[in-house]
């Protein structure tokens, strides 16, 4: 069972000029087999949380819950939870059996286990050949295979992925990411994918959650969140997907203008306001609070698009200030 529940998750690192809130009462529910999806822009937030789901990052407030478990003063090797991280993290002074069998060793695992984890594991994913090779004897396919074989090794409730296919080819990535949906459905994993291209993760994720700046902003089924995105951050990351059709315009699709504001200071009231299109006067004063917007898709913002709806342009104005 793998059912995860984080309520309130908040994280703050101290700093001379004050706190600096990474991640602001974040709270999501996903369900045990579930293969959850989690994109927005560099710095929002989602390694860090993927983080402290593991155990790698302390919690300065809020819950981390695994079947119904609190886990926030857990060791990682206690969460039954396991992590793939996006440089593979490999031991290179250690053959691919060492690295594999590194984290059970360290767990107490009896030495007959251990092989019988790390042979079944390499079978799966298809590298029974590799496991005398040293790291550097590798592509970085088979690399990234020998990282998720190590996790599931341990066999975990819930195994998370920071950008795990990232930095791989095409081919290689659908290849992963195939591999990916298969154990989820064989062994009922509950799956936690980062990623920054949403092309790349439409068909094997059962629910996409958008952060931005630290905080989460939409959440919905794939289908719901390319065709009828309701936050406006989301409807600006899907139009930055490039599209090999002539015929589409650039000025037709969706932009924003400035930058992302620094983290350290975010904007008062909804956080995406100085540069959304739609924001008005009450969007620098309230926070807005993610709520139900249809059937299975939730939103953070006081003036979501409706169905259809297009952003509108500013025509080079400059956006709400900070």
């Amino acid at each position: 069972m793998g059912r995860l529940v984080l309520e309130h998750l908040s994280l703050a690192y101290a700093q001379r000029s004050g706190a600096f809130l990474a991640l602001a009462d974040v709270d999501l529910a996903i369900q045990d087999g579930e293969f959850v999806t989690i994109v927005g822009p560099s710095g929002c937030g989602k390694s860090t949380l993927l983080r402290m789901i593991a155990g790698l990052e302390d919690i300065t407030s809020g819950e981390i819950r695994i079947d119904g478990r609190v886990v926030n003063e857990l060791d990682p090797k206690d969460r039954d939870v396991a992590m793939v991280f996006q440089d593979y993290a490999l031991y290179p002074h250690m053959t691919v059996f060492e690295n594999m069998a590194f984290s059970l060793r360290y767990r107490g695992v009896a030495r007959a286990e251990i092989r019988r984890r790390v042979d079944h594991a390499a079978r799966i994913l298809d590298i029974d050949p590799l496991v005398a090779r040293m790291p550097r004897q590798l592509s970085g396919g088979q690399r990234q295979r020998v990282a998720i074989a190590r996790a599931l090794a341990v066999e975990p409730a819930v195994l998370v992925l920071d950008e795990a296919v990232a930095a791989l080819d095409v081919s290689v990535q659908a290849q992963i990411l195939n591999l990916l949906e298969e154990m989820k459905t064989r062994y009922g994993l509950t799956l936690i994918f980062i990623a920054h291209d949403l092309a790349v993760v439409k068909n094997v994720s059962d629910r996409v959650v958008v952060m931005y700046l630290g905080k989460i902003c939409e959440v919905g089924s794939p289908d719901i969140i390319y065709q009828q995105p309701a936050h406006p951050y989301t409807r600006v990351l899907l139009d930055a997907i490039p599209v090999p059709d002539p015929s589409i315009r650039p000025e037709a699709r969706a932009k924003v203008i400035g930058e992302i504001p620094s983290p350290v200071a975010p904007p008062s009231g909804c956080r995406f306001r100085t540069r959304c299109p739609k924001a008005q006067a009450k969007c620098a004063d309230e926070e807005p609070q993610i709520r139900e917007f249809q059937p299975g898709q939730f939103v953070a913002c006081h003036f979501p698009l409706a169905p259809g709806e297009t952003l509108p342009t500013r025509n080079g104005s400059a956006p709400l200030p900070a």
